[in-house]
C-alpha cells in the first residue's frame, strides 16, 4: 500500500472521532520529491514533485472541491524541526479548514478524485502527514 495513501479505514476512524457538523482543520506536512513519480500510464510531462503539487495537484483539488465549504488557512515553508524523529523533514506545512469532516470526505471519496487528483499528490510526495484538528475542545 502506498504510505501516503487517505484509507477507507483512517476515513471511517476519522468520522468517528470528529464530531459531525463542526468545521475541521487538516494539517497537512509535506516532503516533496526532487522529481515527480508518476505510475506508468499516467500522461503527465517530467516536473518536480513541488511542481506536481503545486500547479497540477492544488489547483485540480481546488476545481473538486468549487462550492464547497473550504479555506486554505495557510501554506508556508518548514523552517526548522526542533522536536522530532533525527532525521526527519518537512519541506512545507499546510491547514486548511472545512466546513466540517463530511465536506473533506466528500472530495476525496470521488471517482474524480482517485483518477484526476490522487494521481498528482502520489506523484509529487516523498512524505506525507494528513491530521484533522479541532479548533476548539
Amino acid at each position: 500500500m502506498n504510505p501516503i495513501e487517505i484509507t477507507l479505514q483512517a476515513l471511517d476512524a476519522a468520522e468517528r472521532a470528529i464530531p459531525s457538523g463542526q468545521p475541521v482543520y487538516m494539517l497537512n506536512l509535506l516532503r516533496y520529491r526532487a522529481r515527480a513519480r508518476y505510475e506508468d500510464g499516467f500522461d503527465a510531462a517530467p516536473c518536480s514533485g513541488r511542481e506536481a503539487f503545486n500547479e497540477r495537484y492544488r489547483p485540480a483539488f481546488r476545481r473538486l472541491a468549487a462550492g464547497k465549504p473550504l479555506v486554505r488557512v495557510f501554506s508556508v515553508p518548514v523552517l526548522a524541526n526542533l522536536v522530532g524523529s533525527p532525521g526527519e523533514r518537512w519541506d512545507e506545512a499546510a491547514i486548511n479548514e472545512y466546513g466540517d469532516f463530511a465536506t473533506f470526505r466528500s472530495i476525496v471519496e470521488t471517482e474524480t478524485y482517485r483518477r484526476d487528483v490522487a494521481p498528482h499528490r502520489h506523484a509529487a510526495l516523498e512524505d506525507f502527514r494528513l491530521f484533522a484538528l479541532a479548533k476548539a475542545v
